[in-house]
């Protein structure tokens, strides 16, 4: 049944219904006109069953007052009161009749008549039935036919626009239906997973450019190193700068690769986590002591402060390596002491992350979490830092975010559920 078109599946269902139903109104109209006609004619026979005062009967039947209509032992029951009888046979008539005996003192009147024209008329409306229930049927199922056909018309008309939509042409829409109804809201709700759809092939297409954009970059400087080194004879301390500087590309290539490997994971809900009952302390610690030469290269305090330990059931290689992320762009965008700040905030912990430089731009604030931005166009860095931060974040049901201090400086930190 499931192989059957929606439209024939629909049109059979209904005339099954409607057969049922014909076949019961039917039935109930036989049946009442059948007992209309039998009240009618017994009736009829009450009012025929007259005779005089003196108990002599007014009309009679001259063919058959010699002939015994109902047997003697009937004739005993009607002797207790007016008796209906049925009659296979009226004698002398092929008909079949019915008769009504009624108590005389001695005597019992009978009369009668045939059904012939009771008959004649139940069999013309059987015969109506059965010539036009199956004519009032075929024709109530080319409606639901051509009914069930409207009806779909929406979603055929939908299906044929589906068909024509690919990659290259997701702006399309599908016709929705006026009507509120569920084919209506069924257009609507594909139009919105289109639009879903829209929205993620171009962030994914954004994606692989700016990636593209961003590998283009150090495989360039790491061609350029080689064939410098190959072009000519150098001296050994050249040679060693140049491997040194392939080197650092190879491991700014390694680091953009594992960002996006993330960010690609995260995208598709398979990022990893082995969450464990941290103390975010510890962690605070050990960002600290990671940066610790580079803050004493540059001149720059690295300072710690936390108003209590908390304790958060996190991964804790990716808190570090979010929490290390925020620190480093300290480093790159900011300038003075960078605070790496432990605290509570209601049923949450916050690692925040503050500097002395300029702060977010206010037109990057809003967006300086997604992927591949930067807040000046020739900033360093892949502008992958902050987008792992926040992927981090929101992996462990938790935000991250940015303001600007109100002495100077950024302040960014990321917010875990303890």
């Amino acid at each position: 049944m499931s192989r059957i078109p929606i439209r024939i599946r629909l049109t059979l269902f209904f005339a099954a219904a409607m057969a049922i139903v014909l076949a019961a109104v039917g039935l109930f109209v036989y049946l009442r006109v059948a007992s209309d006609l039998d009240r009618a004619f017994d009736k009829d026979l009450r009012s025929r069953g007259q005779v005089t005062p003196g108990g002599r009967v007014v009309d009679a039947t001259q063919a058959l007052r010699r002939e015994l209509l109902i047997p003697t032992s009937r004739l005993a029951l009607a002797q207790g009161g007016p008796r209906f009888f049925d009659l296979a046979r009226i004698p002398g008539q092929d008909e079949s009749g019915r008769v009504l005996a009624l108590p005389l003192r001695n005597r019992v009147l009978v009369v009668g008549a045939t059904l012939e024209h009771r008959n004649d008329t139940l069999t013309s409306l059987q015969a109506a039935f059965l010539v036009g229930g199956p004519v009032a049927l075929l024709l109530m199922s080319l409606g639901g036919y051509l009914l069930a056909g409207a009806a779909l018309r929406p979603i055929e008309s939908m299906r044929r626009r589906a068909a024509e939509i690919s990659t290259s042409s997701l702006d399309e829409r599908l016709p929705v239906p006026p009507a509120d109804d569920e084919v209506s809201r069924l257009g609507r709700t594909l139009n919105e997973m289109l639009v879903r759809l829209e929205d993620g092939l171009e962030r994914e297409r954004r994606f692989v450019a700016d990636a593209s954009h961003e590998l283009r970059t150090p495989l360039a400087t790491l061609r350029a190193e080689l064939e410098l080194a190959l072009r000519r004879s150098r001296t050994t301390q050249e040679f060693e700068s140049s491997i040194r500087s392939a080197a650092e590309e190879t491991d700014r290539l390694s680091r953009i690769a594992d960002d996006l490997l993330l960010l690609a994971r995260a995208e598709q809900g398979t990022l990893a986590l082995r969450p464990e009952p941290t103390d975010l302390l510890d962690v605070v610690e050990k960002v600290r002591d990671r940066f610790g030469a580079r803050a004493e290269l540059e001149g720059r305090s690295l300072i710690v402060e936390a108003d209590e330990a908390p304790v958060a059931r996190v991964d804790r290689l990716r808190v570090e390596q979010a929490l290390g992320n925020l620190v480093d762009n300290a480093f790159e965008h900011g300038r003075g002491p960078i605070t790496i700040a432990a605290g509570r905030h209601d049923s949450s912990a916050e690692l925040h992350v503050l500097d002395e430089g300029s702060g977010l731009p206010p037109e990057f604030r809003d967006h300086a979490f997604k992927a591949f931005t930067r807040a000046t166009p020739s900033g360093n860095g892949s502008g992958l830092g902050l987008a792992i931060v926040e992927t981090i974040a929101r992996a462990h049901d938790g935000i991250a975010r940015a303001k600007l201090r109100p002495d100077g400086g950024a302040d960014v930190w990321i917010r875990l559920p303890l």
